[in-house]
């Protein structure tokens, strides 16, 4: 299992704003290239994101759904690992001084990926979420209106 924690200079409230965005993960998940549909009701348990991996003729058709959600706190993901299965993927937001602390924990859950699941793929996985938070993070603060609102 990849954890990676990240400190935003952002309210609870703005994370979470970015979070439950639809259209906003092609902007900060590192791989996807574009949001093709947000399910209405998103992130509501069972909507699904649709999505476009790749590139050239290596582009792939995705779905991200909604395993679970506890609004402003929690989302729960299972995501289309292609080519190597799913992977459920947490996000939990919470106070943290005058900031937010995110965290993200992802774990294969089904197919190849779950069957060989190794510490090195977990340490690929934490490298790419460290990027993954960075972007996230950027949204947050600037949809909060950046340093304003900065962390303690």
């Amino acid at each position: 299992m990849a954890v990676n924690r990240r400190l935003v200079r952002a309210t609870p409230e703005d994370v979470w704003a970015v979070l439950a965005d639809g259209h906003a993960y092609e902007h900060f998940v590192v791989g996807t290239r574009d949001i093709r549909r947000v399910d209405a009701g998103f992130p509501a348990v069972g909507t699904r994101l649709h999505y476009r991996v790749g590139y050239g003729p290596l582009r792939k058709d995705g779905v991200t759904e909604v395993q679970g959600c506890v609004p402003g706190t929690q989302l729960v993901l299972e995501a289309e690992a292609w080519p190597v299965g799913t992977a459920v993927i947490v996000l939990e937001v919470e106070p943290a001084g005058a900031g937010t602390r995110v965290s993200l924990t992802e774990r294969p859950a089904r197919g190849l990926a779950a069957k060989l699941h190794n510490p090195a793929a977990d340490l690929a996985i934490r490298v790419r979420n460290v990027e993954t938070l960075r972007r996230l993070a950027a949204l947050a603060e600037g949809r909060a209106g950046g340093t304003e609102r900065a962390a303690g």
